[in-house]
């Protein structure tokens, strides 16, 4: 195990992720899905609340960047029109999973159960952010979401007490960024081999 204080360390380089992530975003290089952002927000932050009242500890730190970071985003969204991204049903339906979540969970007045059901509305709130990641590469940046994941391996390395409270959130951080990351420069790779690739369907035989 690392020293627990190493948590700020993984928190400031998620958060300079989000920021260029912002950043992107006002210039209209990214288009962020605001459904998932706003969400994420929500999600983290209120699961931030219940790790304070579990008394969790130093690993809350990751929990609280999990929810700063892209609330900067979505309001970043809001500065340009390009950074708006159209909701399906699917990503609305996603989006009432992750709201019904949150409320199971404030009813249940259980700090232990809140930080579960804050991770699963966190994680049906990055549905839509998969999806779109998968159908329009180009519309997403992987550093946002590989800061994510050492954020999160920081923080599992500093946890000495493994309650749920405390874990589920670094690992579930760690997981969401490793798969966003590795989706979005897959596919951004395969779009571009697509695109280079000479048409030979008029090609002499």
């Amino acid at each position: 195990m690392i020293d627990p204080r190493f948590v700020f360390l993984g928190a400031a380089l998620s958060m300079v992720g989000t920021l260029s992530y912002a950043l992107l975003t006002v210039r209209g290089e990214v288009k962020p899905n605001r459904l998932s952002w706003f969400l994420w927000a929500a999600a983290s932050l209120t699961g931030f609340g219940a790790q304070l009242d579990d008394g969790v500890g130093w690993p809350a730190v990751l929990t609280f960047s999990m929810g700063a970071g892209p609330a900067v985003v979505f309001l970043a969204s809001f500065a340009n029109r390009s950074s708006y991204w159209r909701l399906t049903f699917a990503d609305l339906l996603c989006g009432t999973a992750s709201v019904l979540a949150l409320v199971i969970w404030l009813a249940l007045d259980d700090p232990q159960t809140a930080v579960v059901f804050a991770v699963l509305g966190d994680l049906a709130a990055a549905i839509p952010t998969f999806r779109k990641a998968w159908s329009a590469p180009g519309t997403e940046n992987p550093l946002v979401f590989g800061l994510v994941a050492v954020n999160g391996i920081i923080t599992l390395l500093t946890i000495t007490v493994w309650d749920p409270a405390v874990w589920a959130f670094p690992v579930y951080a760690t997981a969401l960024g490793i798969c966003l990351f590795l989706i979005i420069v897959v596919r951004q790779r395969a779009v571009r081999t697509d695109t280079v690739r000479p048409d030979r369907s008029n090609a002499p035989k």
